[in-house]
């Protein structure tokens, strides 16, 4: 009798294998209470120094609208799409919570290497973590990004309900790029060492503080390219629901739609086939 039969007679199971895909879907969410705790509890540690506390999750962004927003209205010029104000803080707050998913997630793993090594629990639980925490720092913005464009010219309306699709489509989207980095981290771990210059580059090019149809009027090729950015389809979304007179093509939901999905799916198994992996030292 060889050490497999050996196991399967007495229901002995290898240490840290891999299980299938759904039974570890299962078991991430037997801990879905869990991911939300730890979420919550990171918030709280991040900001309890600090003088203002959670204040810092709003005063950030708003002191990033003002920098940015004297930088660039000067810049730009007469090239500022309308309703800058509102263009603007909304380009900011929702690029940010992709973004800071992004970045959290790719650091999920690798900077929670000692409990990763000690314990033994599904690893997906960690991106999703900090993909959650992100989201709940998010509320505070989002209701602060709502207040200012309402201040400013764009009263409330049904549309607005549109956001909820909207988020639920970003959330999907910013959890299947945190699960994608998070592994990718793991065995490429320079990648860490370029993120800022990653998350630079997608902020500077993805419209957050101008208009891609005045930028690029007489570029039809990068104009239409840019129909396929998902940033900035999130982006463009987001802008035609809270601000009047800012269209947007309706194929721009049907490619928000897909890009969520499929990176979603990507994600999941891309992060569970390397499931063993994580926490080794060889």
């Amino acid at each position: 009798m060889n050490l497999a039969e050996y196991a399967a007679e007495n229901n002995l199971h290898r240490v840290g294998a891999r299980p299938p895909l759904h039974a570890y879907l299962n078991e991430v969410w037997r801990r879905r209470l869990f991911i939300y705790s730890l979420s919550k509890f990171r918030i709280q540690a991040q900001h309890q120094r600090s003088r203002l506390g959670m204040a810092w999750i709003v005063i950030n962004p708003l002191l990033e609208t003002a920098i940015y927003g004297t930088i660039f209205g000067i810049i730009l010029g007469s090239t500022r799409p309308p309703n800058f104000i509102e263009f603007l803080i909304v380009g900011l707050f929702i690029y940010d919570v992709i973004s800071s998913s992004l970045t959290s997630g790719a650091k999920s793993i690798t900077g929670n290497g000692a409990l990763v090594q000690s314990l033994s629990f599904p690893r997906m639980v960690l991106p999703l973590a900090s993909t959650v925490q992100e989201f709940l720092n998010f509320v505070p913005k989002l209701i602060v990004m709502v207040t200012i464009v309402a201040i400013f010219g764009s009263p409330p309306n049904i549309r607005w309900l549109l956001l909820l699709p909207l988020i639920a489509l970003m959330v999907l989207f910013s959890t299947g790029l945190a699960l994608i980095m998070a592994r990718l981290t793991v065995h490429f771990t320079d990648l860490n060492k370029l993120l800022p210059f990653i998350t630079r580059i997608l902020f500077y090019t993805s419209g957050v503080f101008f208009a891609i149809e005045t930028v690029f009027a007489g570029h039809k090729t990068i104009a239409r390219l840019y129909e396929f950015q998902p940033f900035h389809e999130f982006l463009s979304l987001a802008r035609n629901i809270l601000i009047e007179n800012t269209p947007v093509d309706t194929m721009f939901w049907l490619y928000a739609s897909v890009w969520a999905v499929v990176t979603f799916a990507v994600g999941v198994w891309f992060f569970w086939s390397a499931e063993e992996s994580y926490g080794r030292n060889d």
